[in-house]
């Protein structure tokens, strides 16, 4: 295998110094992670230094690390391991010539790039990169640009923010030539505001689109004008996408299939494409449609990307679906434990209610880093879980008391405190036939609460 970074390399890159002559094959700052070969990047922080697994990461089979104090071992000597990192990633983003990509969006962002990703990879115009997990903050983009292989014929990496002016930061290292903002939603309106400031926030993606780069939009959205206003000081092209028929790349049929996805005819630019989608819930056909419009947009191979899109499996923490052996026969579980906000809560119940079931039983826990209109937020889920037909919810801690308060006699609730709680009585209560999601934002922990019932029946995923 050919070094993705040589020690000279890196010393050119960051200024620091090399202990020795070395070459390593992949990146990581999670010691967890490491493997044969990878440059461990022992990263400061709040918590935990990296310094003080270095060790450790030698002992995984690491080829070097990153640090700011000697140790024992083949290292590269910086002043700031952060400031090393970043500056890697600017030598990373110089010498690759092929396609970059950029996805930010308050939902849908991390489930868009693996599919766009999936689409390129079946087009098969050569290696593709990605940002792995949601590594999409102010080290996660670094990190995953100091991955990107030189070679790379397209790359897709992920942007998030919790503040304005975090995402100008990151575009500006990845230099996109398209910009994809997936949807709008009040995530992190606690530190922005108002939904407006988040579009803003999501719209300085565009600011470092390469020149002649695309901005793709979601059309079915209030701040549609907003966000193309932004896009028109750095685009080359606008394409907006959505199942309004104002949209540039927008679906003529959306059908559900007897899998559970959708048959869909798309109108692109410049041809139509019919697919399958094997994911389930509306919200994947659009997301679908800013995946199609951006392979367009890139050149590559639609009808590969069709293919793509019927063969993707479900994403774990995002629509990844168990079945559950019970006595009796099985049960179905959704896993959408990864996050939460009022959009993808009020699409996931939609998902829901279109299953068909036994019973209907939705586990929520609270969406995080709503500020002041977080009870009322809480309280808005009402609409979409009686739409759902959801026949028990379980409730996991105080936040969500607006809920239950709004259904007050019209849904079975029970309320529990912690997960832990809510694992042990939904195992309780469980029956073949019964189709349950489970849906929180990620600090909320729901991911042990499918841990527990996949431990605790025989279960194969879907």
């Amino acid at each position: 295998m050919s070094p993705l970074w040589t020690s000279a390399e890196i010393e050119a890159a960051t200024g620091g110094k090399a202990s020795a002559p070395f070459d390593v094959t992949g990146v990581t700052f999670d010691s967890r992670e490491v493997g044969p070969g990878d440059l461990f990047v022992a990263m400061p922080g709040t918590v935990h230094d990296g310094h003080s697994f270095v060790s450790q990461a030698f002992a995984a089979g690491a080829a070097a690390a990153l640090v700011s104090q000697p140790v024992e071992g083949p290292h590269l000597l910086v002043d700031d391991v952060a400031a090393a990192l970043t500056a890697m990633a600017v030598a990373a983003r110089d010498r690759m010539h092929g396609m970059v990509i950029g996805v930010t969006g308050s939902v849908g962002k991390t489930s868009t790039k693996e599919a766009l990703a999936a689409a390129l990879e079946r087009g098969r115009q050569g290696p593709v990169h990605r940002s792995v997990k949601s590594y999409n903050n102010h080290t996660g983009v670094p990190l995953s640009l100091a991955r990107m292989p030189r070679d790379a014929a397209f790359a897709v990496l992920e942007m998030g923010m919790n503040n304005a002016g975090e995402i100008a930061a990151l575009t500006k290292l990845v230099r996109p030539q398209v910009a994809i903002v997936t949807a709008i939603a009040p995530a992190h309106i606690e530190n922005l505001g108002s939904i407006e400031a988040i579009a803003d926030a999501k719209g300085e993606i565009f600011s470092g689109l390469e020149p002649d780069g695309t901005a793709i939009i979601p059309e079915d959205i209030r701040q549609r004008d907003r966000l193309v206003r932004a896009a028109r000081d750095h685009a080359g092209r606008i394409v907006t996408f959505g199942l309004s028929q104002d949209a540039d790349v927008t679906a003529l049929h959306a059908v559900r299939s007897e899998e559970g996805g959708y048959l869909i005819t798309a109108q692109l630019l410049e041809s139509e494409l019919t697919y399958t989608l094997s994911q389930r819930g509306e919200h994947w056909v659009t997301n679908s449609l800013a995946v199609l419009a951006c392979v367009e947009a890139v050149g590559g191979d639609l009808a590969a990307a069709g293919l793509a899109l019927a063969d993707m499996g479900g994403l774990k923490g995002r629509g990844e679906r168990h079945m559950l052996g019970l006595e009796g026969g099985p049960a179905l579980l959704i896993d959408e434990s990864y996050n939460a906000n009022p959009a993808s809560m009020a699409a996931t119940l939609k998902s829901l209610g279109a299953e068909e079931a036994a019973r209907r039983i939705a586990v929520l826990g609270p969406m995080r880093e709503l500020g002041d209109h977080a009870d009322e937020l809480h309280a808005g889920l009402a609409e979409p879980v009686l739409a759902a037909k959801v026949d028990r919810l379980i409730l996991i801690g105080d936040d969500m008391a607006p809920l239950a308060r709004a259904l007050d006699g019209q849904v079975a609730i029970d309320r529990v405190a912690t997960v832990g709680e809510a694992s042990e009585l939904l195992l309780a209560i469980l029956r073949a036939g019964d189709v349950v999601l489970v849906k929180a934002s990620n600090s909320v922990g729901l991911a042990r609460l499918v841990d527990k019932l996949t431990e605790s029946t025989v279960t194969c995923s879907t």
